[in-house]
């Protein structure tokens, strides 16, 4: 499909991953629909877009019913990107029962509901496409994100399985798996380092990707280096071996800086 002229809806558009995917579709002649929590930088983000007509549509997707209201407010859309996401990162027992809820609304339930009310309208125009960003934590898990494994493992099921269901009728989706961004998102407000052995992408990466993956309906596209895309893909075919090696030293290591970064962020947004 190609983006000049159509109307696509953003969720997450405010952070640093969503903002290069909003200039990046913007750019390539897409109007945008941007939502996230925050109105005031929603709004200056549209003013800032290249093109006209782009439009700021405030949600918190943690909300019970906010993506059904979200959906409703955009009306018609050509394209849906899912990029809202929150961490999920810690031990279990660490997060209470909202703050789970929370994170599988957002990151699984919302993306779900959106496609659920976005598609049959694209069904019945016989184009338009879905895009899911997920993360290699959809396919390798890791300590202390058992809560975000599950939300990514999940929604890469459902993308997948949702393609078999609408892409005979015109409709693409579409998975966009960052590993560790450098840049922006997750892994960079953490402040963590990267694990030893693995390399790290940029946020124009993840942007690309995702037009990429629009203009050429692929089913997944994975942005990170050739290594961590080996390691990912071996976690999948060996699980037990892959769990054995990041219940190690490095991985426990790792995981805890990362846990300990987004435990701060989540402090100082309080």
């Amino acid at each position: 499909m190609q983006l000049a002229g159509r109307t696509a809806l953003l969720t997450g558009a405010t952070g640093g991953l969503g903002r290069a995917i909003g200039k990046a579709l913007a750019d390539r002649g897409a109007t945008l629909l941007l939502s996230s929590r925050k109105a005031e930088q929603l709004e200056q983000l549209a003013a800032e877009l290249p093109g006209e007509g782009h439009r700021a549509l405030p949600a918190d997707l943690a909300q019970e019913g906010a993506a059904e209201r979200l959906a409703a407010e955009a009306g018609e859309v050509d394209l849906l990107v899912a990029n809202a996401g929150l961490p999920g990162a810690g031990w279990l027992t660490e997060f209470s029962a909202e703050e789970v809820s929370r994170a599988l609304r957002v990151n699984l339930e919302a993306p779900m509901l959106l496609a659920r009310a976005l598609y049959p309208a694209m069904v019945e125009r016989g184009n338009g496409h879905l895009v899911f960003v997920s993360s290699l934590a959809g396919k390798a898990a890791s300590p202390r994100t058992s809560i975000y494994n599950a939300t990514k493992f999940g929604l890469r099921g459902f993308a997948l399985a949702l393609r078999t269901d609408v892409g005979p009728k015109g409709v693409g989706v579409s998975l966009v798996s960052p590993g560790f961004i450098r840049d922006a998102g997750m892994f960079a407000d953490s402040g963590a380092k990267v694990p030893p052995g693995l390399g790290t992408a940029t946020s124009a990466d993840v942007a690309a990707a995702v037009v990429k993956a629009v203009e050429h309906n692929r089913v997944e596209i994975v942005v990170a280096p050739l290594i961590d895309r080996v390691a990912a893909h071996f976690s999948l075919v060996s699980p037990s071996i892959a769990v054995r090696a990041q219940s190690g030293a490095a991985g426990q290591k790792a995981s805890e800086a990362i846990a300990a970064g987004h435990a701060e962020n989540a402090k100082d947004k309080r």
